[in-house]
């Protein structure tokens, strides 16, 4: 079990080093393009489209790994209460579980788009990439989050110990 955890980690780097490479390009593009518009007068057309893409696989390629990590901003109004029943780990799975179920259903709707948007030939308007990469894409990293949730969960019942002192 410790190998997979490894191989998981390592393997979230992935997606990880494509969000980071969507930022760093998003921030070249958007100096770019104020400079374009600012010295030139020329700004780049198609930077509105790219901005919008970028920022789809920067949170979509980031949600899993966030979601495995339980990375994500937590209000804590009810821990006291829970710690004292000792149910926190309880908590945390149905959260988790409760999240990987709800996730399941938008995922089956955004590939219900994706196909539409494939039978339709939809594109983008300057470049003309088939928006239907991009929202199977989302699909996908819906589909993994909720797995990773799923994973999640289990681990906080079956073996929290290996969630570590951090994550759990």
């Amino acid at each position: 079990m410790q190998y997979a955890l490894r191989f998981l980690t390592a393997l979230s780097k992935l997606p990880m080093f494509l969000a980071n490479l969507s930022l760093f390009a998003l921030m070249c593009l958007t100096f770019a393009d104020v400079l374009m518009r600012s010295v030139f007068n020329a700004p780049i057309e198609a930077a509105t489209e790219l901005i919008r893409i970028g920022i789809a696989l920067i949170v979509f390629a980031a949600l899993p790994v966030l979601s495995a990590q339980n990375g994500h901003i937590a209000v804590d109004l009810l821990d006291g209460p829970f710690r004292r029943m000792r149910l926190e780990r309880w908590r945390d799975a149905a959260v988790a579980l409760i999240c990987a179920v709800m996730l399941w259903y938008p995922a089956g709707r955004v590939v219900d788009l994706a196909e539409r948007s494939r039978s339709y030939g939809d594109v983008t308007e300057y470049l003309s990439i088939p928006t239907f990469y991009i929202a199977y894409f989302i699909a996908a990293m819906i589909y993994i989050t909720a797995v990773a949730l799923i994973g999640r969960g289990l681990l906080h019942l079956i073996a929290p110990h290996m969630l570590g002192a951090k994550n759990a």
